[in-house]
């Protein structure tokens, strides 16, 4: 089966979708509010099963990443080791700068599929198509996938009564550093916790998530605001947080979105954040927008109808990525908790190490162990 798409949304979940229609013989257009294609953000990493999915697209993505171990290292404010990973314990998960993954998947996208500055206001279901309203125009096509975020306009229009955006009650900096040759860490604090990647190019990727009572909080100077918070934290925090360019510091409020009874509703499914945001305590959030577009072009693919497609599609992504973002909700409380941290300190601290590398070995994640569905070969 074969047809035209429209997909909603130029970030990576898109325009990997878009990547994994061309795979299997589709035609798509890619329709980008924004002005100007790119990828907002810092720094992010993909564990072996959004790898997987990545290969399986034949997006050659891992020359732009970087291994890191951080997952397995963890560190306490004064520089002790809680527990220390070491090549070979895990799987290491490739980091990327975010706009680094983005262009590798925009390298991978056929010219002229991607339209910028559109912004979608409405949908429209009638039998065997769907039309997409723009500000200008209406377009038709056999599918439409909505890639277009947490605050998806598809998701708005086709459940209306659906809750916005949850705040989760934890903000975030982030930013990125001329700083080489950092294996990855996480360093556990009081009500927060500072992830190190290393990206590529000689830089690192830092981020500081800790507690917020209310979503929106700002300050006059996040630099400043950060450092005061963690400045005094071990090396190479400072130096990190110090060498980050002057405003250029990300400050986010961290929210999730609440299950749908479908990520399907006639020819429109939704994927990625637009279906199952999530908060970033398991770094799955693109990983799993990728393995959604695996999945949707494998069902295509094989499937009879586009409904038929659909539904296998909704069935087999619904249960595994409202899981993830359950999981990621609880971690992110748990490494945030100041009343849990002492007692997760010492838990950490006492488990035999040989105990510690079982326990991040890649057979024993079971997210991590997800593996892509074959896509047809290339004719």
């Amino acid at each position: 089966m074969s047809g035209e798409a429209i997909v909603i949304g130029g970030g990576i979940g898109g325009l990997a979708a878009a990547v994994a229609l061309d795979r299997i013989g589709w035609r798509a257009t890619v329709l980008e509010r924004t002005a100007v294609l790119g990828e907002i953000g810092a720094g992010m990493s993909q564990a072996p099963n959004a790898l997987r999915a990545l290969d399986e697209l034949g997006v050659q993505a891992r020359s732009a990443g970087v291994p890191t171990y951080a997952a397995g290292t963890l560190r306490t404010p004064d520089g002790r080791y809680l527990q220390r990973a070491r090549p070979g314990d895990t799987a290491a998960m490739l980091a990327f700068h975010r706009a680094d993954l983005h262009r590798a998947l925009l390298d991978a996208t056929p010219d002229g599929w991607v339209r910028t500055g559109v912004e979608v206001t409405d949908l429209r279901q009638e039998a065997g198509h769907v039309t997409v309203v723009t500000g200008e125009e209406e377009l038709t096509a056999d599918l439409v996938v909505a890639a277009d975020g947490i605050r998806s306009t598809a998701r708005r229009l086709l459940w209306p009564d659906a809750p916005p955006p949850r705040f989760l009650g934890r903000t975030a900096w982030l930013g990125i550093a001329d700083v080489a040759d950092l294996p990855g860490s996480i360093t556990l604090g009081p009500g927060g916790y500072f992830l190190i990647h290393p990206v590529a190019r000689g830089r690192a990727y830092w981020a500081y998530v800790t507690t917020e009572s209310r979503p929106g909080v700002r300050y006059d100077d996040e630099k400043t605001e950060v450092t005061r918070r963690v400045g005094a934290w071990h090396d190479p925090i400072p130096e990190l947080i110090g060498r980050t360019p002057p405003g250029s510091v990300i400050h986010i409020d961290i929210h999730d979105l609440d299950p749908l009874p479908s990520y399907v509703q006639g020819r429109v499914a939704l994927l990625g954040d637009a279906a199952h945001a999530m908060s970033p305590d398991r770094g799955q959030g693109a990983g799993q927008s990728i393995e959604d577009t695996v999945v949707l072009a494998a069902a295509l693919a094989t499937e009879p109808t586009i409904e038929a497609a659909l539904h296998r599609y909704d069935a087999d992504r619904r249960p595994r990525t409202q899981a993830t973002a359950r999981g990621a909700r609880k971690d992110g409380d748990r490494t945030t908790s100041r009343a849990a941290y002492r007692t997760m300190v010492t838990m950490i601290r006492l488990m035999p190490a040989a105990l510690w590398r079982k326990s991040i070995a890649p057979d024993s994640n079971a997210t991590w162990r997800w593996e892509p569905p074959r896509l047809p070969a290339r004719t």
